[in-house]
């Protein structure tokens, strides 16, 4: 066993000029107690039969050891990242990058007192929704809107405010489950409405809404099957006919787009999708949809349409339960008007602007980072041909042209790459495909950034060379 009285105690490490500057940093009780935690392991490690610090360094070994994990927990769980995956509104890496407009509206917010909540104009009190509600209201055609903190919290609110107590007619083909297990039979039974499931899973006609109609319905709910398809023998109801069913019934009509979308991506190459505008004059009373997806703002969600339906929606209790921070409605004001100018968002908007870039744009910058990336790696790497999609549950079936890096790494060396690029200073995450790490290139939005850590691969993770 090694001799423990080689271990410092506490105050000497602390008394080393690391300790003093840990203090400095980090606070005499953080610092004290991070010292402990080492000692501790250092003891364990001695009675173990390992050796230990030679006496004249042990104080400085322990405190610099300290200083490592005081640094360590320091960090940000939240790092910037490279999304190198193919997905570009990836759930998991923060989806849509804010506008720099939007970045600049955000600052502001955090760095300045601003008129949240005051009316510049009367002098007194005004409501922090309202530059934003204006904007929804005059991109979409609405009456009104009404902001919260994201989709499935307009959802909640609008059923908690319109059908509390009561029926909501919705078909067993759009009962969806969205990320982290979130049922709509679970929205729905949370926001105090009873759900009333007409059609099958895969076909449901206007008849079974008709047949579903009685004196306790409140409304009808179409949701949008974001996150998958139903292919082969089916049927849905469009928006148009369900309009109709409701309007004859004399029941509100609610449209959950999910996503949302504000402009036909398909000139970007994008399949098209049914946007906002539609659904409003297919007949929906009211559209529910998101911020953070699509539309490329921050995370959010709307209420659009009927002007005394969504004034129901602003006025129940739960609204302000919902509602966004000063921070982010900053944003999402600034992100909003730039769909005043259609015809620059894939300059201004970084999500269209992803959609946007051409595979010519991006093989030639595959070709111009393929030797970085195949000297640090010691091995070839190939350019190829992909293919991308556009993440978040939206368009789950669609996909549209990319190009990536491929690195061959045989032998079951492709997780241990991987893991070696997510080490990086700024790590790396793409995707493994058949024993090679492929990094699709769509979403590269800083290609010297990831060139210039590129070398860190071979001089801090040796064991990824693949030669």
């Amino acid at each position: 066993m090694s001799d423990l009285r080689t271990l410092p105690s506490v105050d000497e490490a602390l008394r080393t000029p690391t300790g003093q500057s840990l203090i400095a940093r980090h606070g005499q009780a953080a610092t004290r107690r991070a010292i402990r935690t080492e000692l501790d392991a250092l003891r364990l490690r001695l009675r173990g039969g390992e050796p230990g610090p030679a006496r004249v360094d042990a104080g400085l070994f322990v405190a610099e050891a300290a200083g490592a994990a005081l640094a360590g927990a320091e960090r940000s769980g939240a790092r910037r990242v490279f999304n190198l995956t193919g997905t570009v509104l990836h759930t998991n890496l923060g989806r849509a990058l804010y506008a720099e407009a939007a970045v600049e509206a955000a600052t502001t917010a955090m760095r300045h007192p601003l008129s949240l909540e005051y009316d510049l104009d009367a002098g007194r009190r005004g409501q922090r929704d309202e530059p934003a509600q204006r904007l929804v209201a005059e991109i979409t055609g609405a009456e009104d809107a009404c902001v919260v903190n994201n989709n499935a919290s307009a959802v909640l609110l609008v059923l908690a405010a319109l059908a509390q107590g009561r029926e909501t007619i919705v078909s067993r083909g759009e009962l969806i489950e969205i990320g982290g297990s979130f049922r709509m039979p679970d929205v729905m039974a949370s926001a105090g409405t009873r759900l009333r499931e007409v059609g099958t899973t895969n076909r449901t006609h206007p008849r079974d809404y008709r047949a579903a109609i009685g004196p306790e319905t409140a409304l009808i709910l179409k949701v949008h099957t974001s996150n998958y398809r139903v292919m082969g023998f089916t049927t849905e109801v469009a928006g148009a006919e369900l309009a109709a069913i409701a309007r004859n019934a004399g029941l509100p009509l609610v449209d959950d787009l999910g996503s949302g979308v504000l402009v036909d991506l398909s000139r970007w190459g994008v399949a098209r999708e049914r946007t906002v505008q539609e659904a409003l004059a297919d007949g929906a009373d009211l559209v529910t949809f998101s911020g953070d997806k699509l539309l490329g703002g921050p995370q959010a969600g709307f209420i659009a349409g009927r002007r005394d339906l969504v004034r129901a929606c602003a006025a129940h209790p739960l609204k302000r339960a919902l509602r966004l921070d000063k921070v982010r409605l900053a944003a999402l004001e600034a992100t909003l008007r730039l769909y005043r100018h259609t015809e620059r968002l894939a300059e201004t908007l970084p999500t269209i602007r992803t959609f946007a870039r051409t595979v010519a744009e991006l093989r030639a910058l595959a070709e111009d980072l393929r030797p970085s990336l195949a000297a640090a790696l010691g091995a070839e790497v190939a350019v190829v041909d992909t293919e991308a999609q556009v993440g978040s549950g939206a368009l789950p079936l669609e996909t549209f042209e990319s190009v990536a890096l491929r690195a061959p790494a045989p032998g079951g060396r492709a997780e241990r790459l991987a893991s070696a690029l997510r080490r990086l200073p700024i790590p790396v995450i793409g995707r493994i495909e058949r024993d090679a790490v492929v990094l699709d290139l769509r979403c590269l939005d800083d290609a010297e950034a990831f060139r210039a850590q590129l070398l860190e691969l071979t001089t801090i993770f040796p064991e990824v060379d693949l030669s």
